[in-house]
């Protein structure tokens, strides 16, 4: 394949004298997991939000591979056709699940309707692919009529995926999936989050601050730093061998703590 499922090329975005994220480009492969480290307030979640059709950047192009007429840049394509993509090729989990769902309707509902986005109207087929990914999540399907605010934290994360995964996205855009969350349920959570994205082969850019969720999720690792890449490369690679002044404290500050 020569044609990489998403091109970011020159991304920039200020905020009057503060810079949210400069000069940015990588590209993504099918399959590909991609972190996005830093401190808050380092640009990581101003990136993510340009590059998922979420925030206008000023400068700089965001191609996507799409399934019927190949590389398209994203801000060139019209409002509804990308809200369109965002509900089909693309999912975006947010770090608080109550973004990203809603409270107001059932969890079966809020995974269902993501289906009737996209022209499902059987009843039946529709219920029934919601308790079979309600079970991929680890989320009793006993529980398909219950409200999210019912669930517990990491519940509700795994239905806010499931939401997500139902339409067979070739592109998920994670923001901090398990900061909110308790350390025994990030666990749980990032297993199954590892487990996912290898069996369907999704591409994934996780944006994150603890570098541990990048050692176990990330093929490639950037490094970012008042809105710059200061470093980038093979996960392992970064973490076990920092260039980067920079990238040399935060790895240091995790082995000291």
């Amino acid at each position: 394949m020569t044609t990489p499922l998403l091109r970011v090329e020159g991304v920039s975005k200020r905020y009057g004298a503060h810079v949210g994220c400069l000069e940015i480009g990588f590209d993504l492969w099918p399959g590909e997991v991609l972190a996005v480290a830093g401190e808050s307030g380092s640009g990581k979640t101003t990136l993510l939000n340009c590059v998922a059709g979420r925030l206008q950047p000023d400068a700089g192009c965001i191609e996507f591979d799409t399934r019927h007429d190949g590389p398209q840049d994203i801000y060139a394509m019209s409002e509804p056709r990308r809200r369109l993509l965002a509900r089909t090729d693309w999912g975006y989990v947010h770090q608080n699940p109550r973004d990203g769902l809603r409270i107001g309707v059932s969890a079966g509902a809020n995974v269902g309707e993501r289906l009737m986005a996209v022209g499902a109207r059987h009843y039946g087929r529709i219920r029934g692919t919601t308790c079979d990914w309600m079970n991929k999540v680890e989320l009793d399907p006993a529980r398909i009529n219950d409200l999210p605010a019912t669930f517990s934290g990491g519940m509700q994360q795994r239905l806010q995926i499931a939401r997500n995964l139902v339409t067979h996205p070739r592109l998920m855009f994670m923001d901090e999936p398990t900061a909110s969350l308790d350390v025994s349920v990030q666990a749980r959570l990032l297993d199954l989050l590892r487990g996912l994205t290898r069996e369907l082969g999704l591409a994934a850019i996780v944006v994150t601050h603890d570098l541990a969720v990048a050692r176990l999720l990330a093929h490639r690792l950037m490094i970012m730093k008042e809105g710059r890449v200061v470093e980038s490369g093979l996960t392992d690679q970064v973490l076990d061998d920092p260039q980067h002044p920079y990238t040399q404290l935060l790895v240091s500050s995790v082995l000291q703590a």
